[in-house]
């Protein structure tokens, strides 16, 4: 399905992949894979590089200019998460539920008000208020191109659990929003995007099959400015190795 841009709309696609018997899915496939849609080229065309940052750079060479598409990759094991978004700068992460010292953690990484705020969560969902902080982190330090460096891991985010997992405006950057779009399966996922204007960002979740709206029976929800639908892809996210470094 052909996802070509909206006038007035700003949309960032998120393809979910994930691996058979254990093994990753192939993040490059689905990198062509969401170039493709979203340049209306053959997949055949597409360029899949990395940059000198080691972040993945998606383009089409042509007579003129190349033609880049922005793009970000996130995996937690046999998962991958790329998201697309023809524009501007767009950021994913993901992560898998799992039981974690969240108040501790927080304390050691997060800012103090952060902290404060997940002491006084409901003990049970402690880890995944404390995923979901890091989540965003991580999307909005790769929408930015600067990762966690310079403290990134105590930038303020969002209070999570906005309604529909919309993208929020995040403390002190006017421009990047976050939010967490729902995806199941035992996974938070996390996307922030870069907005240069006040145009609502809308968020579509593929499949590998391909994107899907309400129209397709269901395979897509929407709530408020963000679209879910699903898709695939797969990498390891930073957390264990900060974890284990402490």
């Amino acid at each position: 399905m052909s996802q070509s841009p909206v006038p007035g709309r700003d949309t960032a696609y998120v393809w979910i992949g994930r691996g058979v018997g254990g093994r990753p899915a192939p993040a490059g496939r689905l990198l062509r894979r969401a170039a493709a849609t979203l340049l209306g080229r053959a997949e055949a065309e597409i360029v899949v590089e990395r940059g000198r940052d080691g972040r993945p750079l998606v383009s089409v060479p042509g007579a003129g200019a190349r033609v880049r598409l922005p793009v970000s990759v996130s995996r937690a094991g046999p998962v991958v998460v790329v998201a697309a978004r023809a524009g501007g700068p767009v950021g994913v992460d993901v992560e898998r539920c799992r039981p974690l010292p969240a108040p501790a953690l927080a304390r050691r990484w997060y800012a103090p008000a952060e902290a404060d705020w997940l002491a006084g969560r409901p003990a049970d969902g402690q880890a995944t208020d404390f995923l979901r902080l890091w989540t965003a982190k991580e999307a909005v330090g790769k929408a930015l191109g600067v990762g966690l460096r310079d403290g990134g891991l105590r930038r303020l985010m969002p209070v999570p659990g906005g309604p529909g997992g919309s993208l929020r405006p995040v403390p002190g950057l006017a421009r990047l929003r976050v939010g967490h779009p729902p995806v199941g399966g035992g996974l938070i996922l996390a996307v922030a995007v870069d907005a240069v204007d006040a145009v609502p960002v809308e968020v579509v979740r593929c499949e590998a099959e391909g994107c899907g709206t309400e129209a397709d029976g269901g395979a897509a929800r929407r709530s408020g400015h963000v679209a879910a639908v699903r898709s695939a892809s797969t990498e390891r996210t930073s957390l264990p190795v900060v974890v284990r470094g402490s």
